[in-house]
Formats: C-alpha cells, structure tokens, sequence
C-alpha cells in the first residue's frame, strides 16, 4: 500500500509543476500579445494566425471553403450576394 501512496504522490506532484509551467507559459504568451498589441497589431488576428497554423493546410481550406459557402448563402460575400441558397444542404420539408 505505500507503494502506491507514493506513486501517487509522484504523479500528483508532477502534474502540479507542469500546472505552474503551464501558467508560466501562459503568463508569457500573455505578455507577447501584450507587446504585439502596443506596437499596433491586431491581437484578435494575430491568435487566429496562430490557430490556423496548429491545422494542416489541407483541412484549413476545406474549413475555408465550407465557410465560404456559408457565408455566400447569407450574402455576407459581394460576389454571391444575390444567389439564394449556394452550396446549402436540402431542407427536410416534412416539418420533423
């Protein structure tokens, strides 16, 4: 049984010192968007640069594209403004 209760106290304390490096970290990321911010970038932006760079680039096109269509169907791009449903799935009419 000690064995055991030292094995979890291990594990427990491992996981409490990546907790307080993983709030360093944070901590530091923090500061970076802070810098980025005061030097007149767009932190809003600069955090989706940073996530779409964690996909591949083949399925962030993808995710692109189906936005794309979504945002034709309701006219939020000038090209497609006028062109009903483009790309949207079939509504079941059935009133289910």
């Amino acid at each position: 049984m000690n064995v055991a209760r030292e094995q979890l106290t291990s594990i427990i304390e491992r996981i409490e010192r990546l907790e307080e490096e993983k709030k360093g970290i944070a901590d530091d990321i923090k500061d970076i968007y802070a810098e980025a911010r005061a030097n007149g970038f767009e932190v809003k932006a600069l955090r989706r640069i940073v996530s779409d760079r964690r996909v591949e680039k083949t399925e962030r096109d993808e995710f692109e594209a189906i936005l794309d269509t979504y945002r034709a169907a309701l006219g939020m791009l000038p090209e497609f403004r006028n062109e009903g449903d483009v790309g949207l799935p079939e509504s079941d009419d059935s009133g289910g």
